[in-house]
């Protein structure tokens, strides 16, 4: 016997769908422009007879439109608008994963967001952070009972450490919402201490908070990003840091438009050298010596390079020498790009029809090896050596 069966499907009402487009909020990860606003605002103001009040204040487009300038402000951020739009639009919707992971190159502002991140979290103000409230005042001065900070920035960060912090993450928050941890410079710690926090980012403690900071994901195990919310930061344009350090740093036009061409989109780089004033006639030096060993035979490169590993500002000088050659390049290549080092242009132009394209490629492409080689613990003194043997004769 043949069964047949017949399946009828029934159109939705119309009833339904205008109760569908008549819903009063949208979901948290709209955020209207003002138009758009002011024209949802009318439309449903008219459906329910102009006394709409939003029943979620963290779902209403308005709000969310009145926090995201907030935000913006308290935060203090030198750029990364859309990083401080994403983080504030989760704090508010209560939607923050248990782990953060901010991306970029050193002095680009991963710390302070970190830090602010950490400070909306716990915030009992109005616009989190508020700055004013007991947990933000607490976490910005680094004595937050609840607010754990650990930094490779100075030595390496070891398991003992991390073991000591897991062991103060399990324990419920003394006085704030959630237990953070903050991770900074996560990138120079050992593989024993990556294997270590792997525990904790599989399987968080309640209430609990993580948030690392790191130059390059690439230095890290590759289970740590795929467990975090990796934020990669970007270079700030010039202009907007130009602004900042006049307006923050009491800077005039001519030093603020040298320290942003300098900084290559870092505002934390900017704002370290505004309040160091040995801190130009520093690099200055370290274009003199490289200058002075690109005359210099073998055994002069070789004493150069015994001398500048033991030193302790040797990321800074590569990072140096990286946008000098970048400039070199870019001027023999007939680039009309504007040089990093504006305020050495003569330098730039008679090295560059000196030595060619060529040489300032290959140049720049052993500078760049040498830090990815430095990023994974080779020895610094034979990475420098083959670098400079790498670098032309004058």
């Amino acid at each position: 016997m043949l069964l047949c069966a017949v399946i009828t499907v029934r159109p939705s009402s119309p009833a339904r769908k205008r109760k569908k487009q008549a819903r009063p909020f949208l979901s948290p990860g709209v955020l209207l422009r003002r138009a758009e606003v002011v024209k949802y605002k009318a439309k449903v103001g008219s459906s329910t007879g102009g006394g709409y009040v939003c029943p979620n204040r963290y779902l209403c487009p308005l709000y969310l439109l009145r926090s995201n300038i907030l935000m913006q402000t308290n935060w203090e951020i030198v750029g990364h608008e859309w990083a401080v739009e994403l983080l504030s639009r989760r704090v508010a919707s209560g939607r923050i994963r248990h782990a953060t992971l901010f991306t970029g190159p050193a002095r680009i502002g991963k710390t302070t967001l970190a830090i602010r991140l950490a400070q909306a979290i716990n915030c009992v103000g109005t616009h989190p952070p508020c700055g004013q409230c007991r947990p933000c005042d607490l976490i910005e001065r680094g004595i937050h009972p609840d607010v754990h900070v650990l930094s490779g920035e100075a030595d390496r960060i070891k398991i003992e450490a991390i073991r000591e912090m897991q062991g103060l993450l399990v324990l419920r928050p003394f006085e704030a919402r959630y237990r953070i941890a903050v991770l900074v410079a996560f990138h120079n710690t050992t593989e024993q201490a990556m294997d270590a926090l792997l525990k904790t980012l599989e399987e968080p403690p309640s209430q609990t908070q993580l948030i690392l900071t790191a130059d390059m994901p690439d230095a890290l195990l590759p289970t740590i990003p795929s467990r975090c919310q990796v934020i990669p930061l970007r270079p700030v344009p010039r202009a907007q840091i130009e602004s900042a350090l006049m307006e923050r740093a009491g800077l005039d036009a001519e030093q603020a438009a040298l320290l942003a061409h300098l900084s290559g989109g870092r505002p934390g780089w900017a704002f370290t050298m505004a309040r160091q004033p040995d801190a130009l006639a520093e690099q200055a030096a370290i274009l003199s010596d490289l200058l002075t060993v690109l005359r210099a035979n073998r055994d002069g490169r070789f004493a150069f390079a015994e001398v500048t590993a033991r030193a302790n500002n040797l990321r800074q000088v590569l990072d140096v020498w990286q946008s000098w050659w970048r400039d070199v390049l870019l001027w023999a290549e007939g680039s009309r790009t504007e040089p990093i080092h504006i305020d050495r242009r003569a330098d730039i132009k008679a090295l560059a029809d000196e030595v060619g394209a060529e040489a300032a490629r290959r140049a720049l492409k052993a500078v760049r090896d040498t830090l990815h080689c430095l990023d994974r613990n080779a020895n610094a003194r034979l990475a420098l050596e083959v670098m400079l043997l790498e670098m032309p004769y004058l």
